[in-house]
């Protein structure tokens, strides 16, 4: 046996996974270059190996919750040298690379999350306390969203990373709130345009940074993991520049257990370039003189479930995708959601929703 093989086989068995095996979390080895690829490639040559068709396993999203459990073998997840050293000494986040997550992401075939994704298309964490469908798991997030910022009738609320316009419409049209939603993805103003027509909705084309006005509330849904270490700062500043005297600015964002400036490789090769998870560190040091934190929520796990609606859904409609997308698109796009299921189960990934207030919230705040 390789020494390669040898490594891997052992940090296999030690996450309870064998090669070749018959369990659900096992992996399958179809060809004997996957072992010297991925001890030296790592989490990038993990993921393109799978979708080059080297390995296979029944149950993706059991073999990552394994492998990511507490952190206890990581080693494979690590991250090319070059990839690191990119993230230390360049802002990958810059002004000037903030469309290309959204070109390469976002901008896709809004038919694949038409397909994917629940009635609202709301591409974020659901919440499943007392439901189980992913209409009403969402629906019951954006509800959640609305009463943590106290929303009323005629606020205007800011959505920072607006997506395909879900939180825009329900605001709109349940709280009779007007909403300013911003995006870098071309394809997703124009489907929340769509969505919230008729409403008191404006879908803006922008960066963060060039984003004008004052706010009565701000929330930002999940495009904190786009902003990257060296912009928290300056992310922070903008809104609180933004946000009325006496508003709440509401942060629900992908977080990490451990402080990094580096995102996983595989993940910012093809899903989300220059993408980095914070760590609940590195958001309050981002908010220190700004913001009073007056809650803080993690609902992670309901990321796992999220997850697994998704990639359901996107087997379910893959027949009448395949003239759009090929054989290895599929690999990759059922790896990315499984893998993430994974994680989100072994809760080495976590979701967060912080609500700020710029003077702290009179008599204190009553959390939802």
């Amino acid at each position: 046996m390789s020494f390669a093989k040898n490594t891997l086989t052992t940090f296999a068995e030690k996450a309870g996974i064998t090669i070749n095996g018959d369990g659900p979390g096992d992996i399958q080895v179809h060809d004997e270059r996957f072992y010297n690829r991925v001890l030296k490639g790592g989490s990038l040559a993990l993921g393109e190996s799978y979708m080059d068709g080297w390995w296979d396993c029944d149950n993706l999203d059991v073999f990552f919750a394994k492998i990511t459990k507490d952190g206890e073998h990581s080693d494979l997840i690590k991250h090319p040298i070059i990839h690191t050293l990119l993230s230390l000494y360049s802002n990958l986040q810059s002004k000037a690379r903030a469309f290309e997550v959204g070109e390469k992401h976002y901008d896709l075939d809004n038919d694949l999350y038409e397909k994917m994704l629940d009635s609202r298309m709301v591409y974020t964490c659901a919440s499943w306390d007392g439901v189980s469908t992913l209409d009403d798991a969402q629906e019951q997030k954006l509800d959640l969203i609305c009463k943590k910022i106290s929303l009323k009738k005629g606020d205007h609320v800011l959505d920072i990373g607006c997506g395909f316009g879900g939180f825009a419409k329900y605001a709109a049209e349940k709280y009779g709130a007007k909403v300013t939603g911003v995006t870098v993805s071309k394809e997703q103003k124009k489907k929340a345009e769509e969505v919230t027509k008729g409403l008191p909705v404006e879908i803006i084309l922008t960066d963060y940074r060039d984003i004008v006005g004052t706010f009565d509330h701000i929330v930002s849904i999940e495009m904190f993991e786009a902003v990257g270490v060296k912009n928290f700062r300056i992310f922070m500043d903008k809104v609180h520049s933004l946000l009325s005297e006496d508003g709440l600015f509401l942060l629900q964002t992908i977080g990490s257990n451990v402080s990094t400036n580096v995102g996983e490789a595989w993940l910012d090769k093809y899903i989300f370039p220059n993408g980095v998870l914070p760590s609940l560190q590195q958001i309050s040091k981002s908010t220190e003189g700004l913001f009073v934190t007056e809650d803080v929520f993690n609902f992670g796990s309901d990321y796992d479930p999220t997850l697994m609606e998704w990639f359901k859904n996107f087997e379910a409609a893959w027949p009448s995708l395949t003239e759009k997308y090929d054989e290895r698109f599929y690999r990759m796009w059922k790896y990315y959601l499984l893998s993430c299921a994974g994680a989100f189960r072994s809760r080495n990934i976590q979701d967060w929703q912080i609500v700020l207030s710029k003077h702290g919230v009179e008599g204190g705040y009553k959390r939802i």
